[in-house]
């Protein structure tokens, strides 16, 4: 069994920060589980323009608002607290928190630690936990 707590991953180096945003990785690969949870915070006026290419995501908004904006279809969508997107076809999107937007995110193939956005927008193919940390 896996208990962790918010405010200890959030003090510890399983905390990642980047541009616009930061994510407590509160389960990873090396976890077993066959897929990564984390709680992410977007940060109010980002523009987050993102692309997994080698995940698939799923986001359920705990707090906050914004909007996603489909690049494939031109479709954007209203991000408010109870609204659940899944990244289903590796969808090439655009965040825009108007507030800070709270969310708990599921990533499959899980992810392995310290990664962040490439410049395409995608986090990196299956790194192992080494790797990761030096991503």
């Amino acid at each position: 069994m896996l208990v962790r707590k918010l405010a200890d991953i959030r003090a510890s180096d399983a905390n990642v920060k980047s541009d616009g945003w930061e994510s407590a990785r509160m389960q990873l690969k090396k976890d077993g589980m066959g897929f990564s949870f984390h709680i992410t915070t977007l940060y109010a006026g980002a523009e987050l323009n993102l692309h997994y290419t080698n995940h698939l995501e799923t986001v359920y908004v705990i707090e906050g608002t914004g909007t996603i904006e489909d690049l494939g279809t031109g479709e954007t969508h209203k991000l408010e607290p109870g609204t659940m997107y899944a990244l289903n076809n590796h969808d090439d999107h655009i965040l825009r928190p108007e507030t800070d937007i709270i969310c708990a995110c599921v990533f499959n193939p899980p992810v392995s630690g310290r990664e962040v956005h490439d410049e395409n927008g995608a986090y990196p193919a299956d790194l192992d936990e080494e790797e990761a940390t030096a991503s």
